[in-house]
């Protein structure tokens, strides 16, 4: 029996927004997870606006709308990842009030309130370690008397949201994972997923992007 849901995508910048990336991504995951688990995903909203910030739904009316139109049926909201709502403990909570069920494409069918809650947790707790180990790696480098050149706070920002845009992309490469780089790039480019950078994919790319989101994995690790 299908069942009926609402699919909330978001990305964080406008030069994400503007070239697809992230967006489309999430879209074929959402319809892949949906198709696999029965559901029928009868609205779609698309956010460009950072996660960040206690009034992150105040500047999210997308989200704001998906939640009022999943009460307003019954139905479940659907995300790839549970950073797409946010990595905020507390807007986590926030929205769990609101009594509709949120769905972590990531995480299953089966992830309870919960869950979720302890996920936003340990992804809150993530993102303050990463920030602290790069200001200490920063104040560090200084303090060795190291010019830091483009390791600014423009240029920390600019490998940051590298990161995430490689780290939206994980889902897919975990599922194309043990194909040749050269075939991964083929299949990318075959669903019109379009790069970090708006572009078409090559084995050199997904090389790129694969060793981006290990350094991100690893850095969580370490941290941890």
């Amino acid at each position: 029996m299908t069942k009926t849901a609402i699919a909330y995508i978001r990305v964080s910048t406008q030069r994400q927004g503007k070239s697809g990336l992230g967006l489309e991504a999430q879209q074929a995951t959402l319809a892949r997870f949906a198709e696999a688990e029965g559901y029928d995903l009868i609205q779609i909203f698309k956010e460009v606006e950072t996660g960040k910030g206690a009034d992150a739904l105040d500047r999210r009316p997308q989200l704001a709308a998906a939640v009022k139109v999943a009460r307003k049926l019954k139905s479940p909201i659907i995300v790839a990842k549970l950073d797409r709502l946010s990595r905020d403990v507390h807007f986590i909570s926030g929205l769990m009030s609101q009594k509709t069920p949120f769905i972590v494409a990531e995480l299953g069918a089966d992830a309870d309130p919960f869950m979720l809650h302890l996920y936003a947790a340990l992804a809150e707790k993530e993102r303050a370690m990463i920030s602290r180990r790069t200001r200490d790696a920063l104040a560090a480098k200084k303090a060795q008397g190291v010019k830091l050149g483009g390791l600014n706070a423009r240029g920390i920002a600019n490998r940051n949201e590298a990161m995430e845009r490689a780290e939206q992309l994980r889902p897919i490469l975990t599922e194309l994972a043990g194909r040749s780089a050269r075939a991964t790039a083929a299949v990318l480019n075959e669903r019109k997923i379009p790069t970090p950078t708006g572009g078409k994919w090559h084995a050199a790319t997904v090389i790129r992007v694969q060793k981006r989101i290990g350094e991100g994995h690893s850095a969580c690790c370490d941290a941890v």
